[in-house]
């Protein structure tokens, strides 16, 4: 929260640790005198300093419910609003600006005590927070399916795939959390295989693929093998390798198709040859 400027008097070094600290103080009971350091007690002290301090939660609060609307969706303002409360004293803002606040909040959904009946909760927070990752990406035109077509085949084992920059995967297993986030997202389309014939959830494991290829943040369906497979590509492999990551998750997978679904949606930014893979007589 402080930021020191170099040049900066020491005085108003403390008086910015003071103001810190005292934005983050808990309010003493009715009648009670403040325990803590003189410097913070002026300043909570001061009349205008709780508005000022409950506009700067407020405001961190507002900004978390609006990156996590599938999350609020689901358990409400009230919980929402109390939850952050907790949250945000711990996870305070590093940059000034709100539009991505709250990477963390997943995690600590996971451990949250209050949602330990709410199982999915913290899988739906990760991808409202994939989401806004896709949206303040960089920028990146989407490798084209013709430019891995026209790749010859001996070249075609040696390549590496690059996901996009925005491209924000997960397999979730056991938990319909892309059919529940997408049924708790605002102007989002209505799920699909996701629900039993009944209109339930059908309890089983999914994946997700959000990315923004072009203007707009989209996501798909995503398999396990699909998720190993972008796993695989992440981590620099080859599409020999990927593929064979991906039939290791499923050995029914079908890999063309795998390819087709990940090329259609924009999923990777670029490709090359990995040079450990050249022939011995190009070496």
């Amino acid at each position: 929260m402080t930021r020191i400027v170099p040049g900066h008097s020491p005085s108003l070094r403390r008086f910015q640790d003071a103001f810190a600290e005292a934005l983050l103080a808990p309010a003493a009971p009715d009648g009670a005198p403040f325990a803590g350091p003189p410097a913070v007690a002026r300043l909570v002290a001061q009349p205008g300093f709780a508005v000022y301090r409950n506009t700067v939660l407020k405001g961190c609060i507002d900004a978390l419910q609006a990156n996590y609307p599938a999350v609020s969706r689901l358990v409400g303002d009230a919980w929402f609003r109390a939850a952050a409360a907790v949250y945000v004293p711990a996870a305070l803002p590093r940059q000034p600006s709100l539009l991505d606040y709250g990477d963390g909040f997943a995690d600590f959904l996971a451990h949250f005590e209050p949602a330990r009946e709410l199982p999915y909760l913290a899988g739906v927070a990760r991808l409202d927070r994939f989401w806004t990752e896709a949206h303040v990406a960089r920028d990146e035109v989407p490798l084209a399916a013709a430019a891995v077509a026209r790749l010859p085949p001996e070249e075609l084992a040696r390549v590496v795939l690059r996901p996009h920059a925005s491209a924000r995967w997960a397999w979730f297993d056991g938990q319909p959390i892309r059919s529940i986030w997408q049924s708790n997202r605002p102007h989002e389309p209505a799920v699909e295989g996701g629900v039993d014939a009944t209109g339930a959830y059908a309890w089983q494991g999914e994946g997700a693929l959000v990315v923004r290829p072009r203007a707009e943040v989209a996501w798909l369906p995503l398999d396990q093998a699909g998720c190993a497979f972008l796993d695989a590509c992440a981590a620099g492999r080859t599409l020999t390798a990927a593929a064979a990551a991906a039939l290791a998750a499923d050995a029914h997978a079908d890999l063309a198709a795998l390819m087709a679904h990940t090329l259609a949606a924009g999923a990777f930014g670029g490709m090359a040859l990995n040079p450990a893979t050249r022939p011995e007589h190009e070496r």
